[in-house]
């Protein structure tokens, strides 16, 4: 683990050297943050989190909980604040039914939770990592999300036994860390608070963001959940700038909001705008959506890679991914501050 925090600190030392580069005083607040967002710092971070050293970053073991020690020093540097007064970290244990020779079905949620403890039962230790930028309006939010866990490592394979995951999802771990700096360098408070996630256990079955949904109490003042899941990939060999834009049907100003900036920021993107009615289903967003926030999910679709131990870093399209991240940028100023 030594080793790894080694690196870790030598990235973080690059990334505010390149972060500095990236800043013009000449620009407009959201101008000033969006130039901080380059392929660069986005190589960085996937190189780390996507490292053999990382373990494929399997939920509640070692390779993970380095992960979070990233995502932490992160925040830290950038000023952002822990969500709770504990810090960063949220923990949870999910509980789960021994099933014979399969995984077993892992819940959260109190009441289940509650009910399973009285049986025979397995345990997992995981953690959330929340960080929140308040705005002028306390009592609305926005949350800005990626799930950090993957598939870890598997000893009997034949060869690389490392499931990386740098598209699933260091890609979507450095869209929000890099969109957490462009805000930071704008410089300009938004109107809701925006409460930056990283969650712990997607690949269990959203249990992290689960977790978080279940035990908010301020869940009715959401205003709006972003989730990134796999955005560095190339799902379409000869569209090497496809990217999926899911959001809430009964958002239409989504849609606009992001076919405005492709258009103003010149923006390489070939989006896929697909409107959903009902979006629960693929990843931490249906969390949010069962609880009727309105989602918005930047996605790539499925490639080559997808759960294998080649999903490496060298594999991932950063240019695609760095105008992905710019766009989200945008999008995220839009929810913490229009009208929606």
């Amino acid at each position: 683990m030594y080793t790894a925090i080694r690196y870790a600190l030598t990235v973080a030392l690059s990334l505010a050297v390149l972060s500095a580069m990236a800043r013009n005083s000449h620009d407009t607040p959201i101008e000033r943050g969006l130039h901080t967002i380059t392929q660069e710092v986005a190589k960085a971070h996937v190189g780390f989190l996507a490292h053999d050293l990382l373990e494929g970053r399997h939920a509640g073991e070692r390779g993970s909980q380095i992960a979070q020690l990233y995502l932490q020093t992160q925040m830290s540097l950038l000023g952002i604040q822990p969500f709770l007064p504990s810090g960063y970290r949220q923990p949870f244990t999910a509980i789960g039914s021994p099933r014979l020779h399969r995984e077993p079905r892992y819940f959260v949620e109190p009441d289940s939770v509650d009910s399973l403890r009285r049986l025979p039962h397995c345990q997992l230790p995981m953690a959330n990592i929340l960080g929140v930028l308040p705005g002028t309006r306390p009592d609305e939010y926005v949350v800005v999300g990626a799930h950090l866990d993957h598939e870890g490592m598997n000893p009997q394979l034949n060869g690389d036994k490392i499931y990386n995951g740098a598209d699933d999802n260091a890609s979507g771990l450095s869209a929000v860390l890099q969109i957490m700096e462009a805000l930071v360098t704008a410089g300009q408070q938004p109107r809701r608070t925006i409460i930056f996630a990283f969650w712990d256990g997607e690949e269990f079955g959203l249990l992290g963001s689960r977790y978080f949904v279940s035990h908010f109490q301020a869940m009715n003042k959401v205003r709006g959940y972003l989730n990134f899941d796999m955005v560095g990939g190339n799902h379409l060999p000869d569209d090497p700038w496809h990217v999926v834009y899911f959001y809430s049907a009964s958002h239409p100003r989504f849609d606009q909001w992001l076919r405005s900036d492709v258009r103003r920021y010149q923006l390489s993107l070939h989006p896929d705008y697909r409107a959903w009615d009902n979006p629960v289903g693929g990843s931490d967003q249906g969390a949010f959506a069962r609880h009727g926030v309105p989602i918005i999910w930047y996605h790539t679709d499925a490639q080559p890679h997808y759960n294998q131990p080649s999903d490496e870093a060298q594999t991932l399209n950063y240019p695609k991914l760095t105008d992905i991240t710019r766009a989200a940028y945008l999008t995220v100023w839009h929810l913490a501050n229009d009208e929606l």
